[in-house]
């Protein structure tokens, strides 16, 4: 990151990366990638590597093996370090320049407000189990309520 924190990857390519460049799909979560989430990223994201993406799975600064503190969810910096993953992972030889994003609840959230930013590079993003109004219809509010449970 521009300030020397280091985040943890892990990088997917198809075999023929080298013959021609693939769009990469990012996920940004703080689940641990290296153990949190591996049974399900290694289905999925091997699947996307094998038919033509490049795959990152990126644990949000503070969480899993990345430097830092989390902050909060869907923090300002959070935000700040996916517009500066996705920049790298287009700027990187194998890809084409275009990049996704992909999410489930917190990975669907923060790639709804990543994707308002409108970084160059960012050209699709699949959210699944998130919304766009966390006050109203979110798992901590619910019409404006905040749900302690």
């Amino acid at each position: 990151m521009s300030d020397g924190r280091r985040l943890a990857a892990r990088l997917l390519l198809p075999k023929d990366k080298a013959k021609r460049p693939v769009p990469a799909i990012l996920e940004y979560i703080p689940y641990r990638r290296r153990d949190g989430t591996r049974p399900r990223d290694d289905e999925t994201h091997y699947w996307f590597a094998a038919n033509g993406y490049g795959v990152a799975r990126v644990d949000i600064s503070g969480s899993g093996d990345s430097e830092g503190l989390i902050q909060d969810e869907y923090h300002e910096r959070e935000q700040d370090d996916a517009v500066e993953v996705i920049a790298w992972l287009a700027e990187q030889e194998w890809c084409t320049g275009s990049v996704g994003m992909i999410g489930i609840s917190w990975g669907g959230f923060n790639g709804l407000q990543v994707a308002a930013r409108r970084p160059p590079a960012l050209k699709a993003v699949v959210s699944l189990c998130s919304t766009v109004d966390r006050y109203a219809d979110d798992v901590h509010y619910m019409g404006g309520c905040l749900l302690n449970d």
